[in-house]
């Protein structure tokens, strides 16, 4: 897609940063714009039982994830009640004491990312201060899912004691999302000009994690501190749920960071790494961040959607090509998250792997 009259060119002064996937971006500031980009897609005709309809979405959605890799997903059969839940559960965790959280610290999971993140605890970017956001991430579990089937292993995740229907506030919407999921890799098949059940076979054991966070208003400046840092997501795709503080940022082809603006009632989808791997790049893992200056706390769901662990990273027929060739080195899903968790705890943290 090509940019916007309104966007900038990159220039000599841009700003570059090496990502936790080895990829290389820039940006030419830490400032941000409001600029109509990213695509609302209506998603309702993803349940319809006309395969005219399904496809009709599924082209808008290629061509969404091939030019900026995000859109807003409306309509999608998702009750808000569930989203409400899980956004009023991030609010109660967060604002346990810090020793009751960090009983479920993630270090105490060597290999796995999931469990409490403590605020300041990361620095993606290097910036002068310490990222400014906390996390509670938790994996998918066959237990919560309706169409497990028999052989998958069980949860890694750990849960705080003697804090009453959390777990299940949180499984409550992970279910439904898990079940939209699901549906929405059918159309991303279909996007990809294959046929719609292509992907089943890699979706019976997902990897299905989910993250609630917390970020309070930033005092610093986006030059100096960041909610989360520039980044990208690892698995195929991610679906945020973000309430009304607004926060999410998304850089543009152009180098200019793009406000993602919440629409009541949507979801925020973005393309990630093992997607674009899968795709030979023809879909974008588009980086985003958040800068949290609304003048108050902001929470956020986001659930990341991948592949079965055990299945190869390869790309699909028709995104390679005698012209197009293999553009990454085959690797199962499961080498591919670990390599990024273990890059991820360890590369400019604060106490990640230590006791707590």
């Amino acid at each position: 897609m090509a940019p916007s009259a309104t966007e900038t060119t990159p220039t000599s002064t841009a700003k570059t940063v090496t990502l936790q996937n080895e990829k290389v971006f820039s940006f030419n500031s830490n400032q941000s714009t409001e600029l109509d980009i990213i695509p609302v897609i209506d998603a309702s005709r993803i349940w319809s039982d006309k395969l005219e309809d399904r496809k009709a979405v599924a082209d808008e959605i290629r061509t969404a994830s091939r030019e900026i890799g995000f859109f807003y997903l409306i309509n999608h059969g998702v009750d808000e009640k569930y989203a409400e839940g899980a956004l009023g559960q991030a609010k109660r965790f967060f604002a346990l004491p810090e020793e009751k959280k960090m009983e479920v610290f993630t270090g105490l999971v060597p290999n796995e990312y999931v469990g409490y993140h403590p605020m300041k605890c990361y620095n993606r970017n290097g910036w002068k201060h310490q990222d400014l956001s906390e996390a509670f991430n938790w994996a998918y579990d066959p237990k919560e899912d309706p169409e497990a089937v028999k052989d998958c292993e069980p949860s890694a995740s750990i849960w705080p004691s003697d804090v009453p229907g959390f777990r299940e506030g949180l499984y409550a919407y992970h279910t439904e999302l898990l079940r939209l999921a699901r549906q929405l890799t059918r159309i991303f098949a279909l996007a990809l000009h294959l046929p719609e059940h292509s992907f089943d076979e890699y979706i019976r054991k997902p990897e299905a994690g989910m993250r609630i966070l917390h970020y309070p208003e930033q005092s610093h400046s986006a030059d100096d501190q960041n909610g989360i840092g520039a980044h990208t997501d690892v698995e195929c795709f991610t679906m945020v749920t973000q309430d009304s503080a607004g926060g999410l940022e998304v850089l543009s082809k152009s180098g200019t960071w793009v406000k993602a603006k919440p629409i009541p009632g949507s979801l925020v989808v973005n393309i990630a790494d093992c997607f674009m791997r899968q795709t030979n790049d023809f879909f974008v893992s588009t980086v985003h961040r958040v800068i949290n200056k609304s003048g108050r706390e902001r929470y956020s769901a986001p659930f990341f959607f991948g592949f079965d662990r055990n299945k190869l990273l390869e790309p699909v027929a028709t995104c390679v090509s005698g012209t197009n060739p293999m553009k990454y080195p085959v690797m199962t899903g499961g080498e591919y998250y670990a390599w990024r968790t273990n890059k991820q705890k360890s590369t400019n943290n604060r106490n990640v792997h230590g006791s707590a």
